[in-house]
């Protein structure tokens, strides 16, 4: 309970401070065009700070005139500007940052520093302004990281424009970039020849993004455009496989030593190319067969386009790149140490550490009826997932067994057909398991989200942030993805 009040007066005391400040008038304080501020963020698990790199000015602002301060309380990091002429909190953004993952890895959480170049878009100031980004500590409390003076009319803002070969081609308009949300495709690992195939994979991409709710219903109030940029190969680098491809955003599994998470590090690579349209959310195209992908909130969701479950990777991780939501599984592999630490009530909407019974994160949401916390039946899904997990560590074994005497092909596929065949009919019987849960259609207090087994929850028993069996984000994501468009179009 001390830490979530801790959280909870802290917001308390931001939104003190918005209200007790005039509204802000856009054109008071901002031209429409943008200020892209590039830094280096330097540190470990213990320390970090930020230096200045460059200032860009960039074309026509996207984001909604009428909501320059964030009030949706997402991210580990902000953004503040305010006028010096008045100290007005006139702008701010809530995001996450490759820098604020590395911190919660091993590697980091040893001492080992790293350096990973980001950005930050603002509206462009009329006027000189203080650019201050915080981050938040274990208990989720703002603390400042770095402070700048930005002089709007500086003679060292790079003022050049985008790429003028990229090839810049729209697949939905739907009105002004101000009044809609604006999403844009750059591709990586598509090679000079393939520039129709990544036409064409953006929109099945989009087709599969508007299939389902909350983006099915608010289709109109979304602009999409896509930017091709020609790589030398195809695909992207494998470090774990010894593969490194040249491509133009240098994409690359095996992000902070996971080997199905994909990022990249390549922030100006992918800043450049995006800038040749207004956009509010980043989103890079893989051209590979292989599975994986990865997401950071406010800064670029990146998935593969030709595994049979890509679609869906790519909404999952468009759920926190553009939504800010949180994973709800708790049985992968994870890069993370102390992602969520015990006894704090995550940010995000749609998991919670249930520090208060009484006063749940996602209340009016719940079923009637239901008890807080919500049996499901627990022990039955960890025993099964434990199974197959069992299947695939004697699998190898055997298969490495049969190397080693020299086992011939035959014999080889014989043996990893029957292990295959035997994890399936174990991974029907899970997925049937959420699938036809009595309590499917509930909104409840399920335990097991975050990485976690115990001691964190999720709002109901299948969601597409909890796995890839379920199509669909669950009812209390969605009215978090729906927040994050209203904030973008009302």
């Amino acid at each position: 309970m001390k830490h979530l009040s801790f959280v909870l007066a802290a917001l308390v005391l931001l939104s003190a401070v918005a209200l007790s400040q005039p509204s802000v008038r856009f054109d008071d304080y901002f031209l429409d065009k943008t200020l892209r501020v590039d830094y280096y963020h330097v540190g470990d698990a213990k320390d970090e700070f930020v230096t200045l790199d460059q200032l860009y000015e960039e074309r026509t602002w996207a984001g909604n005139p009428r909501r320059t301060i964030d009030d949706l309380g997402n991210g580990r990091y902000m953004v503040n500007v305010y006028d010096v002429a008045t100290n007005h909190l006139i702008f701010s953004r809530g995001f996450d940052s490759y820098f604020g993952e590395y911190k919660t890895s091993v590697p980091a959480v040893k001492g080992v520093r790293r350096t990973y170049y980001e950005s930050l878009l603002i509206p462009y100031p009329k006027h000189p302004v203080r650019f201050e980004i915080l981050r938040r500590d274990k208990e989720n409390i703002y603390h400042p990281l770095f402070i700048q003076k930005i002089e709007p009319d500086d003679y060292s803002i790079i003022t050049e424009g985008p790429n003028r070969y990229d090839k810049v081609f729209r697949v939905l308009t739907n009105g002004d970039p101000h009044e809609k949300v604006d999403l844009v495709f750059i591709a990586e690992g598509y090679t000079a020849d393939q520039e129709e195939a990544f036409r064409k994979d953006v929109e099945t991409f989009v087709n599969a993004v508007f299939s389902f709710e909350p983006f099915k219903s608010n289709k109109s109030r979304f602009n999409v455009s896509g930017v091709f940029r020609p790589s030398s190969d195809q695909g992207m680098d494998e470090p774990r496989q010894h593969r490194y491809k040249n491509t133009v955003v240098d994409a690359s599994f095996n992000a902070l030593g996971t080997d199905r998470y994909m990022l990249t590090e390549n922030n100006r690579a992918y800043r450049d190319i995006a800038s040749a349209v207004p956009y509010d959310a980043l989103c890079i195209l893989v051209n590979s067969d292989r599975y994986g992908g990865g997401a950071l909130y406010n800064t670029f969701t990146i998935s593969t386009t030709h595994h049979a479950l890509s679609q869906k990777v790519f909404r999952h991780e468009f759920g926190h790149g553009f939504g800010g939501l949180a994973d709800e599984y708790y049985a992968s592999e994870v890069a993370y140490s102390d992602f969520y630490p015990k006894g704090v009530e995550p940010m995000e909407v749609n998991i919670t550490a249930l520090l208060d019974p009484s006063r749940v994160k996602w209340a009016d949401q719940l079923s009637p009826g239901i008890a807080v916390p919500t049996e499901w039946g627990k022990g039955t899904y960890d025993s099964l997932r434990a199974m197959v997990g069992k299947l695939f560590k004697e699998r190898s074994e055997r298969l490495q067994d049969l190397e080693k005497s020299g086992a011939s092909k035959e014999e080889v596929e014989k043996v990893g057909k029957e292990f295959a065949r035997l994890a399936a009919d174990i991974q029907k019987k899970v997925v049937a398991f959420t699938l036809e849960h009595p309590l499917r259609d509930k909104v409840g207090v399920f335990e097991g989200a975050g990485f976690a087994s115990e001691g964190l929850y999720r709002p109901m028993v299948n969601c597409l942030m909890f796995s890839n069996d379920q199509d669909e984000y669950c009812r209390v994501c969605q009215r978090g993805l729906t927040r994050i468009i209203d904030f973008f179009t009302k």
